[in-house]
């Protein structure tokens, strides 16, 4: 009897249990999911386009061949140009003066392990794109380097070529928001719907 009391008890504390965990989780999943929201989507991306098109970001994102430089976002020297793969032409290549880190000197070359623009066969043009234009180009895997959206996300909040932004070496501006402020915005953008401003 006494034994049959306690495996009574016991798959009651059990099942309750249960239900408490399954509870929390729902509660954990509803609090992460967001509401869809397109006027507060739409003001995250915003925030999100003011970095992309600040000097740190467009430079290596042209509508052009040729990589752009300095804050007046000037065509680069030398005849550089793009290449097959982003990372120079012949022996004309990125890496002949961008090394690992940036060079130590006011507006020396910068540096990164990743040093490129992006390769011709996915050119992901920030340049000259509008607000709508660029929403949709992130969005789609076909122009966007085949990211989904969370990978979207994990890019601009880890990827270390991206990073260089906020640390760009003597003489250059810093994009208007710090990173994890950006990784936010492109966040709240995504979760809220991704929506795409309107095209004017």
């Amino acid at each position: 009897m006494r034994r049959l009391i306690f495996l009574s008890l016991t798959l009651v504390v059990g099942g309750i249990t249960v239900l408490s965990f399954r509870a929390e989780i729902a509660k954990t999943t509803r609090a992460q999911a967001l509401p869809k929201d397109s006027v507060g989507s739409v003001k995250a991306f915003m925030s999100v386009y003011k970095v992309l098109m600040s000097p740190r970001c467009m430079n290596c994102h042209p509508a052009g061949d040729v990589p752009l430089q300095g804050d007046d976002s000037h065509l680069h020297p030398m005849s550089i140009k793009r290449g097959p793969e982003g990372k120079g032409l012949y022996a004309v290549k990125c890496s002949n003066c961008h090394q690992a880190e940036n060079t130590a000197g006011l507006h020396a070359p910068p540096g990164n392990p990743k040093w490129a623009l992006p390769p011709e066969r996915m050119r992901m043009v920030f340049q000259g794109r509008t607000p709508h234009q660029l929403a949709l180009q992130l969005l789609d895997p076909k122009k966007n380097g085949g990211r989904t959206k969370a990978q979207l996300i994990d890019h601009m909040a880890n990827d270390a070529l991206v990073g260089w932004a906020w640390h760009p070496g003597d003489g250059r501006s810093l994009p208007p928001m710090n990173r994890a402020a950006l990784a936010a915005q492109v966040r709240l953008w995504i979760e809220k719907g991704a929506y795409a401003p309107k095209a004017k």
